[in-house]
């Protein structure tokens, strides 16, 4: 039988892995557009939890959700019952439309099928709501920057091809990343950050 959770073999050694290059990014999404005490945040996709600590920090209602029980019990520990995690299967996110201020997914849409992203990025839009805003984290296809730009991008390609996620990157490069995928769901891009030497961006788009 197929592992039903694919992320179990990695959830261990996640942050130790991957999370020592994702400290600085998160930290400027969270300069990009700082959060409110009042806010009521959703992580998609929220893995371990780390992306939902600074949040919970500001004072925000953090909320996580992601298709994997072992990294939900990673994120259990890491935040002893400071954010509310649910274990979600994709398709339609369990939250009414407008729950949330701030919907944000960090290094997530490149692993999902190609043709569910849109669906994927529409659903957060929905629970955003009008006033809300997304705040998007992926790979970047453009110019790379200084040394750190080909270094990071030979470490991704390792990785994704290690993770089995190869695939799911090599689509999301042909179709250029987040912009023209923001565009198709007709959602409006107001600011990007350019980081990791190129090779990642952070983006924060309007629902309306």
């Amino acid at each position: 039988m197929a592992d039903r959770d694919p992320y179990r073999r990695i959830a261990g050694v996640y942050d130790r892995l991957i999370g020592p290059t994702l400290t600085g990014v998160r930290l400027t999404a969270l300069r990009l557009l700082p959060p409110q005490p009042e806010w009521r945040v959703l992580d998609v996709g929220c893995g371990t939890g780390a992306g939902l600590e600074g949040y919970i920090e500001a004072g925000c209602a953090a909320t996580g959700v992601d298709v994997s029980p072992a990294m939900l019990a990673k994120a259990e520990v890491r935040l002893g019952g400071r954010a509310e995690l649910r274990l979600s299967g994709g398709g339609r996110l369990p939250f009414d439309d407008g729950h949330f201020d701030l919907v944000a997914t960090s290094m997530v849409l490149h692993e999902v099928p190609a043709g569910d992203r849109g669906r994927l990025v529409s659903e957060m839009a929905r629970v955003a709501g009008r006033d809300g805003q997304l705040l998007i984290t992926d790979f970047r296809f453009g110019d790379l920057r200084w040394w750190r730009g080909p270094v990071m991008r030979a470490f991704t390609i390792v990785v994704e091809r290690i993770s089995g996620h190869w695939s799911g990157y090599r689509s999301f490069k042909t179709a250029r990343g987040v912009p023209p995928l923001l565009e198709e769901c007709g959602l409006r891009l107001e600011r990007e950050k350019i980081v990791s030497g190129g090779n990642l961006a952070v983006y924060v788009a309007a629902t309306s």
